[in-house]
């Protein structure tokens, strides 16, 4: 029989991990940065210092990569947690935040042996550390310090002593040198260092993007691409996660939105049938309550991020569903026409998706029920006491905004389970936890969920 103190943990570490997944520390639509930054250092502080296992073990749920770096900072303080877990963590995060995580581990003189050797096995581990050197030189070099390194050849020369050498054999070291002089050179040169070098002697934008373009990661032509400057630039859509796609589909002006209709919709329909996998077609008949209400706009530095969330899951559980019907907030009935706009009437349209006899109803919102207030809570409250006690219809609520004030993502009724979530790929994991959420399973099984992915995660390695 499970004690209040277990209830309580269980309880806590779902907070967690919804933070976890959902905040980046970024402004969003009703709370400032600072406060979401305050509200996460005291999550992190609460739950390391409470459930220090169990914080490490959150390294191996789909949590972003912000929160991800702070944890394994906090461990490799206190030489805490699963030294293969780390290591598996960091390789699927962007270098550029494992050097960031690197270089504040060098602020704070975390020296250990075990430190060091994290970052020898993660720098050992990368696929051209010349290129690293090129793109992150002044990261690599503090990294190459802070663990006792030493790096043979020319390598340890570029970083350390570039003008000591007349020439280099590694052609991106050599390009890079001849980049202070050459502007042909240039081009050889990945795009973010390139765009210096090209500021430097002068280089027109357009000319510089024209010749580039080649050399252009998919990620960067997306960001070009989502840019008012640089509109001249196009995304290559395939392979790219649903929000990604959704962010870089509602950033389009509506007139161009209309006439790549066929091309953006069949770029969705891909991607969520690559995320559905073997499961597509295998949930029955799903209703989805979908937020595009003015809350959605995100922040300015999170640019209608809610709206890319419910777009993705839109396409994904279409593919999902044997049978599916989406309800948009505002009435409407195309995606890819989505803005955010007008009140939350979050209520009425749970009533109509539950009219719909659905086997699952899925709520994507940040949580803000205010036409009018509270009217979501009620309906739902009254559908599992009266209407649904057996739960014959699976009613799961899917949240990308992290309210710093509650410490959780925003809950809709205490008998409906709220889960974080930032990419809509993690739908399908959401929903396992989300029976933690409820209150159905316990700490036990919730500890031996966390096991079974560290154990997955440390066999990926």
């Amino acid at each position: 029989m499970e004690t209040f103190a277990d209830l309580v943990e269980c309880e806590d570490v779902m907070l967690f991990v919804n933070a976890a997944i959902a905040s980046t520390g970024q402004r969003e639509f009703h709370s400032t940065q600072g406060a979401q930054r305050l509200s996460l250092r005291f999550l992190h502080s609460y739950i390391d210092g409470n459930y220090p296992e169990v914080y490490a073990a959150t390294l191996a749920l789909e949590i972003n990569d912000h929160n991800a770096a702070i944890i394994i900072r906090n461990l490799l303080v206190r030489q805490g947690g699963d030294g293969a877990l780390i290591a598996w963590r960091l390789s699927r995060m962007a270098p550029q935040r494992v050097y960031r995580l690197f270089q504040e581990l060098r602020r704070l003189g975390i020296n250990n042996r075990r430190t060091r050797a994290i970052i020898a096995g993660w720098l050992s581990g990368r696929p051209d550390l010349a290129f690293d050197a090129v793109k992150y030189r002044t990261a690599l070099k503090d990294a190459v310090r802070h663990a006792h390194l030493r790096l043979e050849g020319e390598l340890s020369d570029f970083l350390f002593a570039p003008r000591s050498r007349p020439r280099f054999d590694h052609p991106l070291l050599e390009a890079w040198r001849r980049a202070h002089y050459e502007k042909a050179a240039i081009y050889e040169l990945p795009y973010t260092v390139a765009e210096g070098f090209a500021a430097r002697h002068g280089i027109k934008r357009e000319i510089f993007l024209e010749r580039i373009a080649p050399r252009l990661t998919r990620l960067e032509r997306l960001r070009l691409a989502e840019s008012a400057r640089d509109q001249g630039v196009e995304a290559d859509l395939d392979a790219m996660p649903l929000v990604r796609l959704a962010s870089y589909a509602l950033s389009l002006p509506f007139p161009a939105r209309a006439r790549r209709r066929t091309e953006l919709t069949a770029a969705f329909r891909a991607s969520a049938a690559r995320a559905a996998g073997a499961r597509a077609g295998t949930w029955g008949r799903v209703a989805a309550v979908l937020d595009d209400s003015f809350s959605a706009f995100g922040s300015v530095t999170k640019r209608r991020r809610p709206l890319a969330v419910a777009v993705a899951c839109h396409y994904l559980l279409e593919a999902l569903a044997g049978d599916y019907r989406g309800l948009w907030l505002s009435g409407g009935d195309d995606p890819l026409m989505s803005q955010p706009t007008g009140p939350t009437p979050l209520g009425q349209r749970i009533i109509d998706g539950l009219g719909t006899a659905p086997e699952r109803l899925v709520i994507v919102s940040d949580g803000w029920d205010n036409a009018p207030p509270g009217l979501a809570a009620e309906v739902l409250r009254v559908w599992r006491t009266r209407l649904d006690p057996d739960r014959k219809v699976s009613v799961v609520h899917v949240n990308p905004v992290y309210d710093a004030g509650g410490f959780d993502v925003r809950r809709l009724a205490p008998s409906v389970p709220t889960a974080g979530i930032r990419d809509a790929e993690d739908l399908l994991v959401l929903v396992e936890l989300a029976q933690f959420a409820e209150g159905r399973t316990g700490l036990a099984e919730l500890r031996g969920y966390l096991a079974e992915r560290v154990a997955e995660r440390a066999a990926a390695r």
